[in-house]
């Protein structure tokens, strides 16, 4: 191993100009908690395309080649100048999770005991041929999963168990879920089949209906159809579903979530009410799939409420036993209910190609891409 890497960085100049490029540096060493992982693969994500791309103008990317390596550029759009500022002149790295074999470990007992293991990882930079983490920052595989079964095993299967922990956590039995025919709406749907909860998945297609449906979804509602919404209100009464996960944000699709949810509960009560039903509604938006304002029409009463949710601030809120639990039944499962699939394998190198960039920043159902370091 020679004591140099490539790494995968994202940086925007002062004049709003995207370059996305690879980066020579030394390998880390690591601390006493630390372990050194020979990260072997990394999927890109579509919460890795923000601070990969940036709200970059897709027309304007352009990919030049410049000591030996390709190099993405672009144009950030001027309006989007308040959402970037603060990264202006960084050079960041990019990557949420990732797995690989620890190489080197810290002198602690703990950090000792993961050397020579195959660990999925979490924490960022994760496009790069080694990452120096924390040994909290790892999950250690069962013996014989490979990397590739493991670069996905924190993102979406924590993010699965998260939604299904905070419905527990604040009351509510069951739940919708959009965007769903998703790798994390597939391990949802597997989690809330095996643990007994009402899902209601909310898709865009008849062909992602099937595709649930051969999966055992039990309510699986197309969005495009003209009776979207009595389907849904049928589906939502069925499960008493009072809390959705809303993957695209923008629209008017969370307000017609609640609106559903409302007239379920309108239709037990015994009177009627100015105020609507007493019972609480909350969506959550987790996504930008969709990037225009979020449309409520407030047909839905005034016990609800609508919320962002991201993964690392619910899981310092669980604590460490709930995460503890996750985390086992993560590694249990991985082959199973959290299983990936990728569309392509890239390298570092490859990941900065025009194929690669326009795949990814599509976001599209089926086309999750690998990248792998090593190559």
């Amino acid at each position: 191993m020679t004591n140099m890497q490539s790494q995968l960085r994202s940086i925007i100049h002062d004049d709003l100009t995207l370059e996305v490029s690879l980066i020579h540096e030394a390998i880390p060493v690591p601390g006493p908690e630390e372990v050194l992982v020979e990260i072997q693969a990394a999927p890109i994500n579509p919460s890795d395309l923000l601070l990969l791309l940036g709200p970059v103008d897709p027309e304007s990317i352009r990919i030049e080649k410049q000591s030996e390596s390709p190099v993405v550029l672009g144009k950030i759009f001027e309006k989007a100048r308040g959402m970037i500022d603060g990264r202006i002149g960084q050079s960041m790295v990019v990557g949420n999770e990732g797995a690989g074999l620890v190489v080197d470990a810290g002198k602690s007992d703990i950090a000792q005991a993961l050397k020579g293991r195959m660990v999925g990882v979490f924490g960022g930079g994760m496009y790069t041929q080694y990452r120096c983490l924390n040994v909290n920052q790892c999950l250690p595989l069962l013996e014989g999963t490979t990397a590739e079964q493991g670069a996905s095993c924190f993102v979406n299967p924590m993010t699965a168990l998260g939604m299904v922990e905070t419905m527990r956590m604040e009351g509510h039995t069951a739940l919708v879920h959009t965007a769903a025919a998703s790798n994390l709406g597939q391990m949802l749907n597997q989690v809330c089949l095996s643990d007994g909860i009402g899902l209601t998945n909310i898709v865009r297609s008849g062909q992602q209906v099937a595709m649930l449906e051969e999966q055992e979804s039990v309510y699986t509602i197309d969005s495009s159809q003209e009776n979207f919404q009595a389907e849904l209100t049928k589906a939502i009464t069925e499960t008493g579903a009072t809390l959705g996960f809303d993957a695209v944000g923008g629209g008017k699709l969370a307000s017609q979530i609640l609106n559903c949810m409302e007239m379920s509960e309108q239709s037990k009560m015994a009177g009627y009410s100015a105020y609507g039903s007493d019972i609480y509604k909350q969506i959550y938006i987790y996504g930008g799939l969709d990037m225009s304002p979020t449309t409520l029409n407030r047909s839905f009463g005034l016990s609800w409420g609508v919320g962002g949710w991201l993964l690392m601030p619910f899981l310092m809120r669980a604590g460490q036993e709930i995460v503890s639990k996750m985390k086992k039944r993560i590694a249990t499962e991985l082959t199973t209910t959290f299983a990936s699939n990728y569309a392509s394998k890239v390298s570092l190198t490859e990941a900065l190609s025009w194929d690669t960039i326009i795949k990814s920043s599509k976001r599209a159902t089926g086309e999750k891409i690998l990248i792998t370091p090593q190559k």
